[in-house]
C-alpha cells in the first residue's frame, strides 16, 4: 500500500502570526526569554535575548569576544609583570642596548592578523543575517490521525531553493505544545531542490495537530559551541509579514505602516509625572505594535540629522539618515514590550528619544490596527483568524508516486 500523504497549504503573509507564537519556543529553541524589556539597575550583562537572532549575537559575543579579550588581557598583564620583574633596575641593572628586534615585530603584527580574521569569520555571517532581509517560508496541515507526509513548494529562486535537509524545520503541534523534529529520527526527505519537497514523519501525527513545516536558507539563532555544548537553537526565518517605516525628528519617532493603509502615528516620551520612575525616559505616548512571532521589516530614516533606531533586546541598531533608507528585520518571539532609546547623538535633547514596542498577538495587533485606520477616516481591515485557515489533511489526500 502506498502512503497517504499531505499537499502542503502555503500560508499567506498576514495570516502567519497564530503559527508563529504557537511554535515560537520551539522554533528559538531554548532562546532566552525577554524578561526583562531594558535595562536594570546594576546590571552589567546583555540583556535578555528576545529573539533566535538575537540570542546568536549573544552568543558571539560570549563564546568569541569573551575569550579573545580575556586572553589578550590576561597575555598583556602575565607580560607586563614579567617585564617589571625580569627588567627592573635592581635585577637588571645594565640594560641591553638594541631597539628592534624583527622577529617580535612580525609576531605582533602577525597574531593581531590572525585574531581578527578569526572574528570575521563569525561576525560576516551575523552581519549577513542581519543585512539580508530573510525569505523562509512555511506550510501548515491539519494532521488527519493517517497521512504522513507533507509536500513543500520549493519555488524559491535558484540559488535560495531547499537543497539540504538543514534547509526545513518541522514541527508538530498540539494542545500539549508543540515539538521539532530533528532529520532521520523524526522525519525523511525526498525532492531537495526540485519543484516540490515531500517530507515524511516517522510517526503519525495525532488527528487535529498540526504539522508545520518551515524551509528556505535564512536560518538564525545559536549553535552547539564548537558542535560540543550547549543545545542547537537555530530557527527558519521566515519572510515579513509586517513592515514598518520609521523617521526620526528631534526629538522623537514617527512610524508608518504601509501595509495597513499607510497610517503615521508620532511617538514621543512620557513626561515624568506620567510614568513610573523606572520607566522614565524609556515609555512613551504612542507606543509601536506588533505581531508576536511574526518577522517584521522595518526601514528607517530621518527629516533633520542622522539619529538610530535601536533595541536592545534583539540586539539590532540601524542609522536613520536623512535622505535615505536603511533597512532591518526582528522577530520578536513572546508578547512583551520592548524598549529602546536613540543611539546617535542627535542633539540637545537626545536622551528624550526613547522607544516602545510592544509585541501582542495578532489578534491585539489587528484591533490596534483599526483603531488607527478609524482614526485615519479608513475603513477597518477584517481581522485575522485565531488560527491560520488549515484544510484537514482527510479533504486533501493523495498518494506519494
Amino acid at each position: 500500500m502506498k502512503p497517504q500523504r499531505f499537499n502542503g497549504l502555503e500560508i499567506s503573509r498576514r495570516r502567519l502570526a497564530a503559527v508563529f507564537a504557537g511554535s515560537g519556543a520551539v522554533g528559538a529553541a531554548g532562546a532566552a526569554v525577554a524578561a526583562e524589556g531594558h535595562a536594570q539597575d546594576g546590571g552589567i550583562t546583555l540583556l535578555p535575548a528576545g529573539s533566535a537572532l538575537a540570542a546568536e549575537v549573544h552568543s558571539f559575543h560570549n563564546w568569541v569576544l569573551m575569550p579573545v579579550m580575556v586572553g589578550i588581557s590576561l597575555f598583556v598583564l602575565a607580560l607586563l609583570l614579567y617585564v617589571m620583574v625580569r627588567y627592573n633596575q635592581k635585577a637588571n641593572p645594565v640594560a641591553r642596548r638594541f631597539s628592534h628586534n624583527t622577529l617580535v615585530e612580525i609576531v605582533w603584527t602577525g597574531v593581531p592578523i590572525l585574531i581578527l580574521l578569526f572574528i570575521a569569520l563569525f561576525s560576516f555571517d551575523l552581519l549577513y543575517k542581519e543585512d539580508v532581509m530573510p525569505d523562509g517560508r512555511q506550510v501548515v496541515v491539519q494532521a488527519d490521525g493517517g497521512a504522513t507526509t507533507v509536500v513543500f513548494p520549493n519555488d524559491f529562486t535558484a540559488k535560495r531553493k531547499v537543497t539540504r535537509p538543514k534547509h526545513l524545520d518541522v514541527i508538530v503541534e498540539n494542545a500539549n505544545g508543540a515539538e521539532k523534529l530533528a532529520y532521520r529520527t523524526g522525519f525523511t526527505v525526498e525532492g531537495l531542490g526540485e519543484e516540490e519537497v515531500v517530507v515524511t514523519l516517522n510517526e503519525t501525527p495525532p488527528a487535529g495537530s498540526n504539522v508545520i513545516v518551515r524551509g528556505g536558507r535564512s536560518r538564525v539563532g545559536p549553535t552547539k559551541v564548537l558542535g560540543l555544548f550547549g543545545e542547537d537553537r537555530t530557527e527558519i526565518a521566515t519572510a515579513p509579514t509586517v513592515t514598518i517605516k520609521v523617521s526620526g525628528y528631534q526629538w522623537g519617532w514617527s512610524y508608518s505602516y504601509p501595509d495597513f493603509g499607510d497610517f503615521e502615528i508620532t511617538s514621543n516620551m512620557l513626561p515624568e509625572n506620567e510614568t513610573t520612575p523606572e520607566l522614565y525616559r524609556l515609555a512613551v505616548d504612542n507606543p509601536v505594535y506588533i505581531p508576536a512571532g511574526e518577522t517584521i521589516r522595518i526601514t528607517t530614516t530621518a527629516r533633520d540629522v542622522i539619529h538610530s533606531w535601536a533595541l536592545p533586546n534583539f540586539a539590532i541598531k540601524v542609522d536613520a539618515v536623512p535622505g535615505r533608507i536603511n533597512e532591518t528585520w526582528f522577530k520578536a518571539d513572546v508578547e512583551n514590550t520592548y524598549y529602546g532609546q536613540c543611539s546617535e547623538i542627535c542633539g540637545i535633547k537626545h536622551a528624550f528619544m526613547p522607544i516602545e514596542v510592544r509585541a501582542v498577538s495578532r489578534e491585539e495587533f489587528m484591533a490596534w490596527v483599526n483603531e488607527q485606520r478609524e482614526l485615519n477616516g479608513m475603513e477597518p481591515m477584517a481581522a485575522a483568524p485565531a488560527q491560520p485557515a488549515v484544510k484537514t489533511a482527510a479533504a486533501r489526500l493523495g498518494e506519494t508516486q
